[in-house]
């Protein structure tokens, strides 16, 4: 006699793909967690790494920065030696200077011109005096004119005075010529009297 099945096997076999299902669909979700987790993993790697070398990067550039500091501080400091070597040589060269300027001063005195005061603001010299005439005032000025280590006289006051000593009191402004100029005022005055030599 045949067997006959009477179980409802559709039934069956809907829970068995419905178990399958399941399963497949835990898996996929434990593979989806598994990957959400090591991607998670692998991200936080990248970003510490790249964090890592931010913090370096970071600290180079602070570094750098100081370098930078230290050699502004040096050229500063460059500078301000230069601006001192320059003052030292500036007075090195203008020590002689007064020497000549004083010496040129006797040299241009005429007689019957004699000084009460005088006074140097950087190069430009005051002379207060008392001259005989101002003929003799006139005589100074050329004379500043024709000097080496003195130019461009300006005759601020002059005065008569009368009384006892009369005279003309006169105040007069020249300015004193640097070393350098005066060297090369004197090689071309030099040339120019031995060029009016070489034509007699």
């Amino acid at each position: 006699m045949p067997r006959i099945n009477l179980l409802p096997w559709r039934e069956q076999q809907r829970k068995e793909r419905k178990i399958a299902f399941l399963v497949a669909l835990g898996g996929a979700t434990v593979a989806a967690l598994a990957i959400t987790f090591a991607s998670y993993l692998l991200f936080g790697s990248l970003i510490d790494a790249q964090q890592q070398r931010n913090d370096r990067l970071l600290r180079e550039i602070a570094k750098l920065d100081k370098q930078i500091e230290e050699i502004n501080d040096l050229e500063n400091a460059k500078q301000k030696f230069i601006a001192r070597m320059e003052i030292i040589e500036k007075l090195q060269r203008s020590r002689p200077e007064i020497v000549h300027v004083f010496d040129e001063i006797v040299r241009t005195l005429p007689d019957g011109v004699y000084l009460t005061a005088v006074k140097q603001t950087d190069r430009r010299l005051r002379f207060d005096g008392v001259a005989q005439s101002s003929t003799r005032v006139s005589t100074f000025m050329r004379n500043i004119d024709a000097s080496d280590w003195l130019r461009n006289p300006e005759l601020q006051v002059i005065e008569t005075r009368r009384g006892q000593t009369g005279g003309s009191a006169f105040t007069l402004f020249a300015e004193q010529v640097s070393a350098a100029d005066a060297e090369e005022s004197g090689k071309s005055g030099g040339k120019r009297v031995a060029r009016a030599g070489g034509g007699r």
